[in-house]
C-alpha cells in the first residue's frame, strides 16, 4: 500500500526506516468509488491526497455554468486545493474521482505533525510544490501561445495513459476546446 508513495518520497529525501514508518503511519488509506466528490466549491479543503490508484479530476464551474477541467491526476500525483488547504479559506474548485481510487490522505493537522516529527519531508513537499508550480506555469504559457493541435500533441505526449481513461469531453475542457473540435484534431492527428 505504501510502496509507491515511499518511492515518491525517495526521489526527494533519504528517510530512515523509522522515518518511513512514521510517514506511513500518519497517512490515512482510503478507497473511494468512482464519481465521488472529494471537495466542492465553498468547502474548506482539509486534505492533500496522494493517488495510489485511480484517476481524479479537479475543475471549476465558470460564469456560464460550464465545467472547466484544471487538472487530471493519476497514480503518483497529489490532489488538493492548495490555497484553501494552506489558508483555510473556502475553495472555488471541485475534486471528483473518475475511477475507483485508492488514496493516501494527509489532513492539515497530520501534515503539520508529520513535518515536526520528520523535518526531512519539508524538502519533499517543497519540491512537490515547485514541480506543481512549474507545470501550472508551463500550461498557462502553452494555453496562451500554442495552437489547439500543439496543445493536444503536448497533452498526449505528457500524459499518454490519460486519453484511454478519461472521457474526451474532460480532455477537451482541459485543453480549452470543444469536444467536437478535439474529435477533429484527433482524426487529423491519426491521419498523419
Amino acid at each position: 500500500m505504501f510502496q509507491y508513495i515511499n518511492s515518491y518520497a525517495a526521489r526527494s529525501v533519504n528517510l530512515t526506516a523509522d522515518e518511513t514508518s512514521r510517514f506511513n503511519g500518519i497517512l490515512e488509506y482510503r478507497k473511494v468509488p468512482k464519481k465521488t466528490k472529494l471537495l466542492q466549491a465553498g468547502d474548506i479543503c482539509n486534505f492533500e491526497a496522494y493517488v495510489n490508484k485511480g484517476c481524479i479530476r479537479e475543475y471549476i464551474i465558470d460564469e456560464n455554468g460550464a465545467e472547466v477541467t484544471l487538472q487530471l491526476a493519476v497514480e503518483d500525483w497529489w490532489v488538493s486545493d492548495l490555497a484553501s488547504f494552506q489558508d483555510q479559506t473556502p475553495c472555488s474548485m471541485y475534486i471528483e474521482t473518475l475511477e475507483d481510487c485508492e488514496l493516501l490522505i494527509l489532513s492539515r493537522d497530520a501534515k503539520e505533525q508529520l513535518l515536526t516529527e520528520v523535518p526531512k519531508l519539508e524538502r519533499m513537499f517543497r519540491l512537490m510544490l515547485q514541480r506543481h508550480l512549474t507545470v501550472v506555469q508551463n500550461r498557462l504559457f502553452k494555453t496562451i501561445s500554442n495552437t489547439a493541435m500543439e496543445k493536444y500533441l503536448e497533452f498526449i505526449k505528457r500524459y499518454p495513459s490519460i486519453p484511454q481513461r478519461v472521457p474526451q469531453h474532460y480532455i477537451a475542457s482541459y485543453l480549452g476546446i470543444s469536444p467536437e473540435f478535439l474529435s477533429k484534431l484527433r482524426t487529423r492527428h491519426l491521419k498523419k
